[in-house]
This record gives structure tokens, C-alpha cells and sequence, in this order.
């Protein structure tokens, strides 16, 4: 993992050392960071999205080279860390510059434990702690992002309380975020918070940085509503973009849980509406799969399945 104090701040960096004197490392973050936030590849140039897995769906490899290898071999275009990890940066930069694999961003890997509404202080203080590294982390990477599951209200959590507590968190986290460039984004999940896309355009809006944004999971809204809606509601404020797919007859017929028990395309997301949702806002940029992963034939498909449903 990185250390937390070896990354200055871009100002300070550039006060202090100029920018003749860029390190070889400086250079390639940035160079990595552009191609992390550059035009979709020729292979999805028709539809202005670029596809990219998260790094748990990758079942197959002995070594995160390996992995990032796969991935590319497959026609992905990029890859989306857990941060923080146990993971050595060095071993992290050596496999996407080998590979050629941009890391497009990070997951925060504690918000659902160390919540920023948690009623402990201390609790939130640590989350806010985990996602300024996962900033850090990004950024290192070379990556442009954060996606970060806000709050969660629970028995103990009352909803005014967690739209409280994760907005003053946001706020501490979001300057290191806006000092490094890195997008601190709030993901659509199943945590009883944020339940229509006016009230998540409106928090958004309330944190008042241009690096907070929508990291919108088109597969969660259909247990409820539609997510073609949400997208042209959230508009410019969605950043990127999860791919998965839910059926509600499963949903009805086997629980709750069940409707993502079913491969992308074969569902009730409705694609053609959704491609054109995305393309009434001006989206364009990564699409991530999270979806039940595998070994080399299955990340295969739903590649396959990705790219057919992107054509819609």
C-alpha cells in the first residue's frame, strides 16, 4: 500500500520542485491519469464507453500481472482496484504499466463496516480516514476516482442523522480529494439512504466540490424504479458507471436478492433506454461490470454481453 505522506499535493509539488524537475514517477502518474480519463478505445468508440472489470471478479492468474494480463487480452480497457489493500504499489504499478492496463479508479474497502454515519465518532473517523488513503491510493495508481457507498441507515441510524454525519465527513474528505484530483463518487446501493435521484442530486449538490459526483449502478435502481429515469435526473453529475442486470421476476417469485441472478441483457434492465438516457446527458467514459466473475471464458462473456447491450 501507499504511504499515506509520499504523495504531496499537485500545488505543493509543483511549488517545490517545478515543473522541469518532474520525477520519472510524477510523469507517469500523469500519464496514466490521462489515459485513465481519455476518450473511449477504438473497440467502443461507437457508444463512447469504455469497459473495465473490478479486480474481484478476476478468478484466474497466479499474480496481479497475470490478472491485469487477462483482463487486456480480453479487450477490456481498464481495471478498478479495493483501496485501501494490502497490496504493494510497486507490485500494482509494475502490472499495469507491463500490461498496458490503465487502473481507472478504486473502491473504497471499508464503507459498509467503518460507515461515514456510524454513530461512533470514532467509527466515521476512521472511514473518513480509509477513503482519504483510497484517495491517495487513486491517485497513485494513476486512476481518477473513488467510489464510495456514503452511509448506511439502519435501526440505530436514523436517515436525517446519516445524510448528516456523511455530508460532514464528505466535507473533510473532499479538499484532499479536490488538492489531488481525484473524484470522490457516490454509488446507488441497497443501504436504505438516497432512495430517488432528486435526493441524491441534491446531496451531491450540497457538498459543493467539482470533484464530488454519481457513480450511478444502473443493475441496483430496477428493484424499484427505472434507471433510464435516474440517469437523465442525475445528468452531468454521474461520473461512471456500473454495469449489472436484475430481474424482478426473480425478485418476486425467489426474494429480494435473487433478481441479480441473472446474466446482463437477460433482465429487466431495458438497455435500448438506457444507452439513450446516456447518450441525452453527453456520457461518455468507464463502465464497470460487477457481476459474478471467473476464469478466462466467463470474463469472455460478459464482455460479449457488455458489448451487446452497450449496443443497444
Amino acid at each position: 500500500m501507499s504511504d499515506p505522506e509520499s504523495f504531496l499535493p499537485r500545488r505543493e509539488f509543483l511549488k517545490q520542485a517545478g515543473f522541469a524537475t518532474f520525477s520519472a514517477a510524477a510523469l507517469s502518474s500523469m500519464r496514466w491519469e490521462s489515459r485513465a480519463a481519455e476518450p473511449a478505445a477504438a473497440a467502443t468508440a461507437a457508444h463512447g464507453l469504455k469497459k473495465a472489470v473490478k479486480i474481484g471478479m478476476v478468478r484466474e492468474g497466479d499474480t496481479l500481472l497475470d490478472k491485469f494480463n487477462l483482463v487486456k487480452s480480453l479487450g477490456y480497457d481498464g481495471i478498478e482496484l479495493n483501496a485501501p489493500n494490502n497490496l504493494s504499489l510497486d507490485e500494482v504499478l509494475a502490472a499495469r504499466d507491463e500490461s498496458g492496463l490503465p487502473i481507472h479508479g478504486v473502491v473504497n474497502s471499508t464503507h459498509w463496516d467503518k460507515t461515514l454515519s456510524h454513530p461512533d465518532p470514532a467509527i466515521r473517523k476512521e472511514g473518513t480516514d480509509s477513503v482519504i488513503q483510497s484517495v491517495k491510493d487513486s491517485k497513485a495508481y494513476g486512476g481518477t476516482s473513488v467510489l464510495v457507498v456514503v452511509a448506511k441507515v439502519e435501526k440505530d441510524v436514523r436517515y436525517d442523522e446519516a445524510y448528516k454525519r456523511s455530508q460532514a465527513c464528505l466535507k473533510e474528505i473532499l479538499p484532499h480529494a479536490e488538492d489531488l484530483g481525484i473524484q470522490v463518487l457516490v454509488e446507488n446501493v441497497w443501504n436504505n439512504f438516497l432512495l430517488s435521484p432528486m435526493e441524491e442530486a441534491t446531496y451531491i449538490d450540497e457538498l459543493d466540490s467539482p470533484m464530488a459526483g454519481a457513480y450511478f449502478d444502473v443493475g441496483n435502481v430496477v428493484r424499484f424504479g427505472w434507471p433510464e429515469h435516474w440517469i437523465r435526473i442525475l445528468g452531468k453529475r454521474i461520473k461512471k458507471l456500473d454495469i449489472k442486470e436484475y430481474s424482478r421476476k426473480l425478485q418476486f417469485e425467489e426474494g429480494t436478492g435473487k433478481g441479480f441472478g441473472v446474466e446482463l441483457g437477460d433482465g429487466d434492465c431495458d438497455w435500448p433506454a438506457v444507452m439513450q438516457a446516456l447518450r441525452d446527458i453527453g456520457y461518455t467514459g468507464w463502465a464497470t461490470a460487477e457481476v459474478a466473475g471467473g476464469d478466462k471464458a466467463r470474463l469472455k462473456e460478459i464482455a460479449e454481453r457488455m458489448d451487446k447491450c452497450f449496443a443497444s
